[in-house]
């Protein structure tokens, strides 16, 4: 059985694309980043907690200040990139539940009541988003460079409240100048895939 998805748009989202580690600097609008959210929100997360939240670092002051906690080789594509975007899990997500899951309002105390509970759900599927976000990223025709490399704690710190853990930090651009390292290698169906 093949896949319905176009051939086109199949190498668009997996096949062609990778991490990318330089950018033109063609800017990244709002419009752009709009557009990525308005598809990937469609994206299932358990209880459709939604938990994901970005925070664009558009100002010269913000990047100065976001590329002192990265890893000193994550640094300087950081710094060149149009848009740099913070993907953090909403650890108090549960307040928007009765908005999300307006057939089942009571989950929010019924199974959220708990921060710790909170916490490990909010970064499984925060975690999930922040995928729905790449590939979004990459439907609208940019190129995503996620990065885990940095001070989370640090970010945390810098750019959000206590109520946010940072998951990873994404550079997003038209891709640049020798912007692909070689594409390394996937394991096979074989190797992943178990059936009992």
């Amino acid at each position: 059985m093949s896949l319905v998805l176009d051939p086109t748009a199949q190498d668009l989202l997996f096949r062609e694309a990778r991490t990318a580690n330089t950018f033109t600097d063609e800017p990244v609008t709002d419009e752009q980043v709009q557009a990525i959210y308005d598809l990937v929100k469609y994206g299932p997360t358990a209880f459709n907690q939604s938990p994901l939240r970005i925070t664009l670092v558009r100002s010269p002051e913000a990047r100065e200040r976001l590329v002192q906690h990265l890893a000193e080789g994550n640094q300087a594509k950081t710094a060149a990139a149009p848009l740099v975007a913070i993907l953090a899990a909403d650890n108090e997500f549960h307040e928007e539940l009765p908005t999300l899951l307006p057939h089942f309002p009571a989950a929010k105390d019924l199974f959220f009541s708990e921060r710790p509970v909170r916490e490990g759900a909010a970064a499984m599927n925060a975690a999930l988003q922040a995928a729905y976000f790449i590939i979004g990223v990459r439907a609208a025709g940019l190129a995503a460079g996620p990065m885990t490399g940095a001070d989370l704690a640090g970010i945390q710190k810098e750019f959000l409240d206590d109520d946010h853990t940072p998951l990873m930090i994404v550079n997003i651009g038209k891709p640049g100048e020798d912007a692909w390292f070689p594409r390394s290698p996937r394991l096979d169906a074989d190797q992943v895939i178990t059936t009992v």
